[in-house]
């Protein structure tokens, strides 16, 4: 093989690599596989109940189990479609349950996926938006001096600010404070975060009592 076709050969093969990387396979209920984009399995789903009250956010992925397993129907497409070698399914935007679900009117469950929800993705410090993987949770109060693990001790925090912050309390820090004080999340929070992440979204606003 010349060089010429050796490069071109070895340049495919990268290519082939890197595809079959940013590539996820699901299994449905019935054993259906499908392939698609990771980034489009995680994308944000709007979650109604069965009276078409939005009460949650979930990913595409967890949506599409819901709906493969029967529990939920989808009410809004992404456009994005799942192939596999005998269906077509697109993936949903909206789903519905089918079964109405009572919604304590509390505080959610405290844990790291909520506070981050809570917080946008937000580094509580700077403000810089960043993917969960690369968020951190910080103690205001650190654990070492008497702080606890709750709903207003607990911020998301980038790794930077995190080391600077250290074992320190705020007051002993300049230039440095929180966006905005940190709350439990209540149903109110998370209605709120809702209509932020769909204001610009034509399927969400119609549910969210625009």
């Amino acid at each position: 093989m010349s060089l010429g076709k050796a490069g071109v050969h070895a340049r495919r093969q990268t290519m082939a690599r890197t595809q079959a990387a940013s590539q996820v396979e699901t299994r449905g209920e019935e054993g259906l596989h499908v392939v698609t984009k990771t980034h489009a399995m995680q994308t944000p789903v709007l979650v109604l109940n069965a009276s078409y009250e939005p009460i949650n956010i979930c990913g595409a992925r967890r949506a599409l189990v819901l709906v493969l397993k029967g529990v939920a129907r989808t009410e809004e497409e992404q456009g994005t479609e799942l192939h596999s070698a005998r269906v077509r399914i697109s993936l949903p935007s909206v789903i519905r349950l089918l079964e109405y679900r009572r919604i304590p009117h509390q505080t959610r469950a405290l844990s790291r996926k909520n506070i981050l929800l809570r917080d946008r993705n937000t580094c509580q410090y700077c403000g810089v938006v960043l993917p969960s993987a690369e968020l951190t949770l910080d103690h205001v109060i650190p654990r070492s001096r008497g702080g606890t693990s709750t709903w207003e001790n607990l911020v998301a925090a980038c790794h930077s600010c995190n080391r600077r912050k250290g074992n320190q309390m705020l007051h002993e820090l300049e230039h440095m404070k929180l966006q905005r004080d940190p709350r439990p999340f209540t149903l109110h929070t998370s209605r709120h975060i809702m209509r932020m992440i769909g204001h610009s979204d034509q399927k969400w606003r119609k549910y969210l009592y625009y």
